[in-house]
């Protein structure tokens, strides 16, 4: 008996499986990475596609896919370690490679994140499984932020300007907020609640997004009035991609299969329904018709709004969120869009503003009222909990408050300086003529060889020119929104 225990034991703790590894967790964290993964490819590369103009559905596609490569090769040369390395400042990492073996078959472990004066207990702050693993995982949060923030720039973007701005904005701006929020930085050590990237990735990119919609310039002014989607059926299979995979980025915040994780898919989903189905309301209330776009800008706003406090907000709480967050964000792109200069000047191609940086920094606020004290000692390495419940909940809302300001502050900044840097050497907007061409002009492809951006059937342009058919009545054109107003995304 003695014998086959050891055999079993030198079996079960291999090289490829060391004592410390827990496979479960191992293969939960690489489920959850490839899930957030598929949000973006395929996920967003069909959404993009599918939710602009026939004319830009190949630009807008491959904006996202360029991203998604881009960002993974800068992420192993240099940018993981500047967000989840060794402290060069309070703010930001020191970069260096995340390719050796060496390092990639170690624990997992996030150097900067123990907790001063909390605990020293390297079993609770570092994952079980190599840090191949949260490479990888932390790579695809990454990724999703500049796709994301692609969404403001959609549909005039030189491409030659967005290859150049993917890398400088990883660099310069994501591993900053991901870094002072989650890889040990001032945010995180001063005890600001981030659960999985309201302020990192939605606040962030929403606020970049607008920020480069400005210095990229608008749309020509046919696309900004009339940009119907080319395909409403496929740009929900995009969204449900979306919305699936979100079970991976908010269920793998944890960096664990553990109590924490499952609360946090339960909540992440019971929030999302909850924001379309009164996004969807408040399209049939004033609008009389509910509209396909508005339920999955009403599914987005859920998810990005529960994202800062999915696994830290009980239940009922995330139904709360979900109220909000299919309103607030509604109102803000319905009502004071329509009131504020700014937001009409600059073109913000799919409401990326609205859609993220509303929804993520009210969920980070709404965090800050409704993290529940037990659920944070599940998981946040020091105590705290929503000003609802009291105690220091008051101090936690100010503090969710100032982190805000400093995302808001550094996005705004950064993208400006990057984008100015790069209009030095590239034009950061297509020419006009270029422009009214779309696809082709940009990429030498077409996404469909039909007709079909909206405009009237001529039988002297589209299909067959013979005079036999000259009498076959023309099809009825599409319209754009059955309320004729500009949806945005």
């Amino acid at each position: 008996m003695a014998a086959e225990q050891i055999a079993y034991t030198a079996k079960e703790f291999s090289p490829a499986v060391p004592e410390w590894l827990n496979k479960g967790d191992n293969a939960w964290q690489m489920t959850a990475a490839t899930l957030v993964g598929i949000q973006s490819m395929p996920g967003l590369v069909i959404l993009y596609a599918s939710i602009v103009k026939k004319k830009w559905a190949v630009n807008s596609a491959f904006m996202a896919l360029y991203a998604f490569a881009a960002v993974l090769i800068c992420w192993v040369l240099l940018c993981y370690r500047m967000a989840f390395g060794d402290e060069l400042l309070p703010f930001w990492g020191k970069g260096a490679p995340a390719l050796g073996q060496k390092y990639l078959r170690g624990r997992a472990k996030v150097p900067e994140s123990k907790h001063r004066g909390y605990n020293d207990v390297d079993d609770i702050t570092e994952p079980l499984y190599p840090m191949a693993t949260l490479v990888y995982f932390q790579f695809t949060f990454a990724a999703i932020t500049l796709i994301l923030l692609a969404g403001s720039v959609l549909g005039r973007m030189n491409i030659g300007a967005w290859m150049a701005f993917v890398p400088l904005w990883l660099i310069f701006s994501y591993t900053v907020g991901a870094f002072s929020l989650w890889g040990g930085g001032f945010l995180y050590h001063w005890g600001v609640i981030d659960y999985s990237g309201g302020y990192v990735i939605h606040l962030s990119s929403g606020i970049a997004g607008l920020t480069a919609a400005y210095w990229v310039g608008p749309r020509l002014k046919c696309d900004r009035e009339r940009f119907p989607p080319n395909n409403v059926l496929l740009m929900l299979a995009g969204a449900g991609l979306l919305w699936m995979g979100w079970s991976g980025f908010n269920g793998g915040a944890p960096y664990a299969a553990n109590i924490d994780s499952s609360i946090a898919v339960l909540n992440t989903n019971v929030c999302a329904a909850t924001s379309l189905l009164v996004w969807t309301s408040l399209d049939v209330v004033f609008f009389g018709k509910p509209s396909v776009v508005g339920a999955v800008q009403g599914m987005m706003t859920g998810l990005a709004c529960i994202t800062p406090g999915a696994g830290l907000v009980q239940s009922w709480a995330a139904i709360v969120m979900g109220m909000l967050s299919g309103s607030i964000p509604w109102v803000s792109m319905m009502v004071l869009h329509k009131k504020c200069s700014l937001l009409q000047k600059v073109d913000d191609a799919l409401g990326v503003f609205h859609t993220h940086a509303v929804a993520g920094l009210l969920g980070g606020l709404l965090t800050g009222l409704l993290a529940e004290p037990d659920l944070c000692k599940l998981i946040l390495p020091f105590d705290t909990r929503g000003a609802f419940y009291g105690g220091n909940g008051g101090v936690q809302f100010l503090k969710q408050i100032v982190a805000a300001l400093f995302v808001i502050t550094w996005n705004v900044v950064s993208t400006s300086i990057i984008l100015l840097f790069i209009r030095l050497f590239i034009p950061l907007r297509m020419p006009d003529n270029q422009l009214e061409i779309g696809d082709d002009a940009a990429h030498g492809e077409e996404a469909y060889a039909l007709w079909g951006d909206g405009e009237k059937y001529d039988p002297t342009e589209h299909g067959w020119h013979t005079s036999q058919f000259s009498e076959v009545a023309a099809p009825s054109p599409y319209v754009n929104g059955a309320r004729g107003v500009t949806i945005n995304l």
